[in-house]
C-alpha cells in the first residue's frame, strides 16, 4: 500500500482511493461498473480479471495492469501488447511496484495515453455495439440458444 500511495502521490495526478478497515469478510462490493462509467475517472489500476477487463473497456477507461495469478497475465498481454489500451506497472501477487517508475506510469497514462484514450474510445464503442440488439454478441447469443433447442428435440 505504501508504494501504491507513494507512486499515486509522484504521479502528481487526482485520484480516489477507497481503503476500508476491516476484515475481507465484513467488506462488501464496490459498484465497480458504476464507478467507471462515470466521466471523471480517466484510469483504473486493475488486477486483470476478465469481469474487471470488461467493466474497463465499457466504462472507457485505460488500464493499469496488475495481474497476479492464472489468466489475468494473458489478460494483461491482450491489452497491453495486443490492443494498446493498457500499461502493465507490475506483475505477480507477491511483487511490489517501484513507486518511482508507478508515478511515471500514471502521469503518462492520464495525461498523454500514448495514443491509448482514443483506442480505449473505439474499443468501448465496438464493446457496445456488439452487445446492443442486432450487434454481433446478441447474434451469437441467439444462434446458441437456438442450437441448443435443436438438442432436446
Amino acid at each position: 500500500m505504501e508504494a501504491l500511495a507513494n507512486g499515486l502521490e509522484k504521479s502528481a495526478t487526482r485520484f480516489i482511493w477507497v481503503v476500508k478497515s476491516g476484515t475481507t469478510q465484513q467488506q462488501g462490493w464496490a459498484l465497480q461498473g458504476l464507478v467507471l462509467n462515470h466521466k471523471a475517472v480517466g484510469g483504473f489500476l486493475s488486477h486483470c480479471g476478465w469481469n474487471s477487463v470488461l467493466e474497463g473497456i465499457v466504462g472507457g477507461v485505460m488500464i493499469l495492469a496488475w495481474p497476479m495469478e492464472a489468466d489475468q497475465f494473458l489478460n494483461a498481454r491482450l491489452l497491453v501488447d495486443n490492443i494498446g489500451v493498457g500499461v502493465r506497472v507490475c506483475e505477480g501477487a507477491d511483487s511490489v511496484p517501484d513507486s518511482d517508475e508507478l508515478g511515471r506510469a500514471i502521469a503518462e497514462f492520464m495525461t498523454e495515453g500514448g495514443g491509448m484514450k482514443a483506442k480505449e474510445k473505439d474499443l468501448k464503442e465496438k464493446a457496445l455495439a456488439a452487445v446492443s440488439h442486432g450487434g454481433s454478441s446478441m447474434k451469437d447469443l441467439d444462434r446458441f440458444v437456438e442450437e441448443l433447442g435443436q438438442l432436446g428435440g
